[in-house]
């Protein structure tokens, strides 16, 4: 039977398990757009912008572990994405993004609405695609989602020229891929994985480093049976948040430029340290100069070879999937007899209790002002510690990351590697598709909600019930510190004039608004709003302007440099 080139994607689809397409018509992707109206096997939403539906394809795929879709038409269509593609790149998100493109014929001679999307995102995709031959849309679709899911997950650009759908081809989609050039490593290497567990069972001071892979890999069972088994204290970066019980005693809580001080000094002055899923970014270390240590041993375990030793010297390297190494660590240490020093082990955290004795997240819970962070503290009480929680970037983001204790993977959404403003919303979005009946909060500033806000249109097409914590400090927060710290008090360009009504905006787009100027007003504010199951309500909290996230380490400098409360 042979199909269209644009049947054929709707099919391919539909082959895939597709729930959702998050995407936005024009021209080039016409034909694509009348077969998915012909078709019930996949819902197709329409976001008010391109970067909100790689967003929300983005917040769909971390909330559920499967790869998110978006469908976006060529020229502006495909370059409004890039931001949202980069998101993901930057955070290894499994999305396939299937751009328009002008006819075969007119590649290349400037055609209206006319762009490289090949050429463009290849610094920012694991890998793409332009497809030239009808004959070939099923196998390169079927390659784009094996490619996004597997290995080190990432987002695939497929870019199909408008003639290329409107062709004929027979239609069988692969049942399997087989790429000569793609073999991820999944099992790590036993003799390293067997050196690893020796040199932790020999640690005076270890300390267990996890990030985002622990949750990529679904590996939270694992690293939560490794630690206990091993009673070893464990930290984690912004990303890897949920992937160990943030209520648990062994967890010291995040790390890095925000991170607790706890976390950092352990951090520093460990003599093993067991990297897992993590990457040592430049925000969790500061300056690699600063981070080494004589006579401290690293263990770096990765699904991605080039991340092991890209900034930090290794002692063991294993290459392999986090979940299926931990399990492997976890079988060697209940197998043998042999298990840590408890003498040096209670030596080293009664000197971790000691540093969490500074109680580096406090602040002024008397204040006449909102305190951002008792918001989000009220917030974790009255949902019980089990919403999903997007954010956008800035002093709301980390204050959500240390105030809002996640105990399970995948409920912390958000936006760690490029840091993009006007992510929130629409990956809140892509988490209330994939859990209906969850309760979803999107934790946003004043700048951040404005670049995506149309998306209040989306929601109330599909009715969907989001909170939105909007912390209102009328300034560009996170700029603002950095300006009062580094550029003496210079405060250019971040302050936020002329705000819109928020109520109003809100209300005038269907949705429940609320103003909350009062800390007595926080708690019973929440409770209502939370209360309201069907309704997006959007909380506009008028919050004190010159509160700072604490703790900090300036840029460049080390873990144990941290400007304190």
């Amino acid at each position: 039977m042979e199909l269209t080139g644009a049947e054929i994607v709707v099919r391919c689809l539909a082959e895939e398990g597709v729930e959702f397409v998050f995407g936005y018509p024009g021209g080039a992707v016409l034909n694509i757009y009348d077969e998915i109206f012909k078709q019930d096997k996949f819902k197709h939403v329409l976001v008010r912008h391109e970067q909100a539906a790689a967003h929300a394809a983005d917040g769909y795929a971390r909330a559920t572990g499967r790869t998110g879709v978006a469908l976006v038409t060529s020229g502006p269509g495909a370059t409004n994405a890039v931001t949202g593609i980069a998101t993901a790149y930057m955070d290894s998100i499994p999305l396939v993004v299937i751009s328009g493109q002008v006819p075969t014929p007119a590649i290349g001679m400037d055609a209206f609405q006319e762009v490289d999307m090949v050429g463009i995102t290849r610094p920012c995709v694991k890998h793409n695609f332009l497809v030239k031959d009808v004959k070939d849309i099923a196998e390169t679709i079927r390659k784009a989602f094996y490619i996004a899911s597997t290995g080190r997950p990432g987002p695939v650009v497929v870019d199909i020229p408008k003639d290329v759908t409107q062709h004929k081809a027979e239609f069988s989609y692969p049942k399997s891929v087989k790429m000569r050039s793609y073999n991820p490593v999944t099992k790590g290497h036993p003799g390293q994985v067997k050196r690893a567990v020796q040199m932790l069972l020999e640690a005076k001071r270890p300390m267990l480093y996890t990030g985002g892979g622990v949750v990529l890999s679904n590996a939270a069972e694992e690293l939560t049976q490794f630690a206990r088994l091993l009673g070893f204290p464990v930290t984690s970066t912004l990303m890897g948040l949920g992937g160990y019980p943030a209520g648990d005693p062994q967890f010291t809580g995040m790390l890095g430029m925000h991170g607790t001080y706890e976390a950092n000094m352990a951090m520093q002055h460990c003599d093993v340290l067991v990297a897992i899923g993590a990457r040592f970014d430049d925000r969790v270390i500061g300056n690699p100069e600063h981070f080494f240590q004589d006579g401290r041993r690293i263990i770096h375990i990765d699904i991605d070879p080039a991340s092991i030793a890209k900034r930090v010297k290794v002692d063991v390297p294993i290459v392999g999937s986090v979940k299926e190494v931990l399990a492997e660590m976890v079988k060697l240490v209940r197998a043998g007899k042999e298990r840590p020093d408890p003498a040096a082990l209670k030596t080293w955290w009664t000197q971790i209790e000691l540093w969490r004795s500074r109680d580096c997240m406090k602040y002024d819970r008397d204040s006449s002002l909102i305190k951002p962070q008792y918001v989000i503290e009220k917030m974790h009480e009255i949902t019980r510690g089990e919403a999903y929680v997007t954010s956008d970037v800035g002093q709301h983001q980390m204050w959500a990351a240390q105030y809002y204790k996640f105990d399970q993977p995948r409920h912390w959404i958000n936006s760690g590697g490029l840091g993009t403003m006007g992510f929130g919303l629409p990956a809140a979005m892509g988490v209330q598709f994939a859990h209906p009946e969850a309760t979803v909060a999107c934790i946003t500033g004043e700048g951040s909600i404005q670049m995506n806000i149309q998306e209040l249109a989306t929601c109330k097409q599909f009715n969907l019930p989001l909170k939105v914590i909007l912390l209102n400090n009328r300034y560009l927060g996170m700029v603002r510190q950095w300006q009062e710290f580094f550029y003496g008090n210079r405060y250019s360009e971040s302050y936020m004039d002329a705000l819109p009504d928020f109520v109003k905006l809100a209300e005038s787009y269907g949705h429940v608004g609320m103003r909350i100027e009062q800390p007595g007003d926080v708690e019973g504010a929440l409770k209502e709003a939370f209360a309201l199951k069907e309704r997006l309500v959007f909380m506009n909290f008028i919050t004190d302007q010159t509160e700072n996230v604490y703790p900090m380490i300036p840029a460049g400098k080390g873990l144990n440099e941290m400007i304190l409360v």
